[in-house]
């Protein structure tokens, strides 16, 4: 198999290209032919060192493809909502590492079989950003009708799912992007106002757009840059949701300060905590495909690089010039 490897940490130069003996799936596994790898902010941390891992590395935790052979050992327990994967299904995932490859080993409780009319492209796109939003939105804070929302980065891929399932839990959504090119997608995607952070204040705007009252929850995958504004965007009682940190770590904090800004609640979700229990998993899995094979949720998938072009991608993705979802093709 063809793989892209990491054995130290850095910057996309150190992706390299490998050609590496097919792995035999183990008790548990799944050997999936990959036909489309996910590539997320989390790969790029990794990568940097910011999240140990044990080098050699092979990155990617979110793919699509087709079953090619199952490991030895009982499959997952009927009683969990699992479905017995067999070889020839088509599969997408979320877990484990080695999705920047030709063939991936899966751990068989995490293979989703994809809905009739998706595409291996669209599994891919949807699995680690789409249960992200849908986790974001209805149970790191679970919004509803009337609340006001501030989702940064609203036309990247968490950022345009977020604003859809947003809008279909009924709240009103302010967006933050970079260019008017954008604000249009954020706008196609149900945002009700878009704020142009590189030619306004976002704190300003948001005071002005909700008469001084603030939203009731801000969704960070910023960090750094956004952090503190972001905590005076907050209504009384508000919630601070930081997932992500794509300008760098925020600040150190000293959590005092939450009570004298009102008594707000500040978290740091982790999407693989939320789903660690499969009945959990399959919960938002489903929910995310069912919602894209009935036309309530659209992807936008605004690149796809070759397998050999994974340095090309993170570059792509940490300079913030991509919309939407950037995928590999092995």
């Amino acid at each position: 198999m063809k793989a892209i490897v990491y054995s130290e940490y850095g910057g996309p130069e150190v992706l390299k290209v490998e050609e590496r003996p097919t792995p035999t799936p183990g008790p548990g596994q799944a050997l999936v032919k990959v036909a489309a790898a996910g590539v997320n902010f989390i790969d790029i941390y990794q990568r940097m060192g910011w999240y140990k891992l044990n080098l050699p590395a092979i990155p990617g935790s979110e793919g699509a493809g087709i079953v090619e052979a199952i490991g030895p050992g009982p499959a997952p327990s009927p009683l969990e909502g699992a479905t017995e994967a067999r070889p020839g299904d088509r599969v997408a995932w979320l877990g484990g590492l080695g999705c920047y490859t030709t063939h991936a080993l899966v751990p068989t409780d995490r293979l989703i079989r994809l809905p009739e009319g998706l595409s291996f492209e669209q599994g891919a796109a949807a699995i680690l950003q789409g249960m992200t939003a849908h986790v974001l939105a209805t149970r790191t804070y679970p919004l509803k009708p009337g609340d006001r929302c501030l989702v940064h980065a609203a036309a990247g891929g968490v950022g345009l799912l977020l604003c859809q399932i947003a809008k279909m839990q009924g709240a009103t959504v302010i967006g933050t992007v970079s260019t008017a090119e954008k604000a249009a997608l954020a706008k196609a995607a149900g945002a009700d106002e878009v704020i142009l952070y590189t030619q306004q204040d976002f704190l300003a705007e948001v005071k002005r757009i909700t008469a001084g009252q603030g939203v009731q929850v801000v969704y960070d995958s910023v960090g750094k840059d956004t952090f503190d504004k972001s905590l005076d965007c907050l209504a009384p009682l508000g919630y601070m949701v930081t997932f992500g940190q794509s300008s760098g770590f925020p600040p150190l904090f000293d959590v005092q300060r939450l009570a004298g800004l009102r008594s707000l609640f500040l978290t740091r979700p982790s999407l693989f905590a939320y789903v660690a229990a499969r009945p959990d998993y399959l919960r938002h899995a489903h929910a995310v495909l069912d919602m894209i094979a009935a036309g309530q949720l659209k992807l936008r998938i605004g690149a796809t690089y070759p397998l050999e072009q994974a340095a090309a991608a993170h570059i792509a993705l940490a300079s913030r010039r991509t919309t939407g979802k950037v995928l590999l093709a092995p």
